[in-house]
């Protein structure tokens, strides 16, 4: 009888163990651009190991700052590396989990009769969406880049700023503004508008998503989650959102 007894015990600890792992969630701050990978990969990582991922998307700048204000972020994924930088300067990160886990590219989505490949004429005809150069990564890549092909005085006055890139995207998709500038991955999550033009990667600086885990925060479920995004399963997701794998981006 004893015998039975402490097998029951042991068996409820082990299984109160298992269910208590298994029903740890994991906080992700991810860049508004991320949002169908975060989604995507967070579904099957909890196929696979049964923790549910719970996501906040907004503009990096955003997550930034509400992470140093003390929300219980435990991943940061961010869309450029000087809000990542942010953090680490204010050693809110954990500087050993850093990586970079994606790269994308820059172009303009339009409605599908646009002038494909006309930039003067996509951007300075009429009013275009972009993210707020002074804060937000997608608009700060944007503005260079039409700086350095020598547009941004040009078209500067038809720019309409959002808050993130994937508001830009929902401008134009609606019709409110005739083109956006925005990332290859977003425009590949609207079919209903076409890549009407693709900034060289030579005119602004490379586009590389850092993640890291939260100092203070880590777990071990965060830690699975943040190697499930690096490993084959994670960057097959990446790469079929229209994304760069990480390999490649890091070159």
């Amino acid at each position: 009888m004893k015998k039975l007894v402490a097998a029951f015990l042991v068996l409820i600890a082990t299984t109160g163990v298992t269910v208590a792992y298994a029903a740890e969630k994991v906080t992700v701050f991810a860049a508004a651009s991320m949002k169908d990978v975060i989604e995507e990969t967070a579904r099957q990582f909890k196929v696979r190991d049964g923790m549910e991922v719970v996501a906040s998307f907004a503009s990096s700048s955003v997550l930034a700052k509400q992470i140093e204000a003390g929300a219980p972020a435990q991943i940061f994924i961010s869309a450029d590396l000087d809000w990542m930088d942010y953090l680490d300067g204010r050693n809110l990160i954990d500087k050993d989990s850093r990586k970079i886990i994606a790269g994308n590219a820059l172009v303009i989505a339009a409605q599908k009769d646009a002038l494909l490949g006309d930039t003067r004429e996509l951007l300075g005809a009429g009013r275009f969406a972009m993210g707020d150069p002074s804060n937000v990564p997608a608009g700060k890549y944007g503005k260079a880049a039409l700086e350095k092909l020598g547009l941004w005085g040009e078209v500067e006055k038809n720019a309409v700023f959002t808050e993130n890139v994937r508001v830009a995207l929902q401008y134009v998709s609606r019709g409110e503004v005739k083109a956006s500038i925005v990332y290859a991955s977003d425009r590949m999550a609207a079919p209903e508008l076409v890549e009407a033009y693709r900034f060289p990667a030579s005119s602004h600086a490379p586009i590389l998503y850092p993640a890291a885990l939260i100092a203070g925060n880590e777990s071990d479920a965060a830690k699975a989650f943040l190697d499930f995004l690096e490993s084959n399963a994670g960057q097959a997701v990446i790469k079929d959102k229209g994304f760069v794998g990480a390999g490649e981006a890091a070159q």
